[in-house]
C-alpha cells in the first residue's frame, strides 16, 4: 500500500462537559497539527498517490471552516465534546466528502483509504482512519 501524507494546522477554542475534562471543562484554545494520510494500492499512470498540491489545498479549505473558531459556538457541534477524536472523524469526513467531489482531480480517484491525525502536543495525539 503506498501513502502520501499533507500537513497543515488549525488553531480553535473550546470547552468540555463532564468531570472527566477537569480543568479543560473552561474555555481553552488548542493549535492541532493536522495529517492527513492518502493511500492506494497502487501507483497512477503519473506514478502518484495523490495530486500533492490539490491535497494540500483541499486540506487547507477544509480546516478553514473551523480556523480560529470557538467551537461551542458552531451549530453543528452543540452537545458535543470537540475532543482531539471527535475532530479527527469531522476532518476525515470533510475530507472524503472533498475527494467524492472530485477536489483532488483524477488522482484522487484511485484512493482507497484515509486517516487524519490531529496532534495536540509533541506527545499526544489522535486519529481516526477509514476506507474510501
Amino acid at each position: 500500500m503506498y501513502s502520501l501524507t499533507v500537513r497543515d494546522h488549525v488553531m480553535i477554542a473550546h470547552s468540555f462537559n463532564g468531570q472527566i475534562f477537569g480543568p479543560a471543562q473552561k474555555l481553552h484554545g488548542a493549535t492541532y497539527i493536522v495529517d492527513v494520510t492518502f493511500k492506494r494500492p497502487d501507483l497512477d499512470q503519473d506514478d502518484l498517490i495523490v495530486d500533492i498540491g490539490l491535497a494540500s489545498q483541499t486540506l487547507s479549505e477544509v480546516l478553514s471552516d473551523i480556523n480560529m473558531q470557538n467551537l461551542d459556538e458552531v451549530e453543528e457541534f452543540k452537545g458535543r465534546n470537540t475532543t482531539t477524536e471527535f475532530m479527527a472523524r469531522v476532518i476525515f469526513d470533510r475530507m472524503a466528502a472533498s475527494i467524492e467531489a472530485d477536489q483532488l482531480g483524477e488522482t484522487g480517484k484511485g484512493l482507497t483509504a484515509m486517516s487524519v491525525t490531529l496532534h495536540e502536543s509533541h506527545i499526544a495525539w489522535a486519529s481516526y482512519e477509514g476506507s474510501l
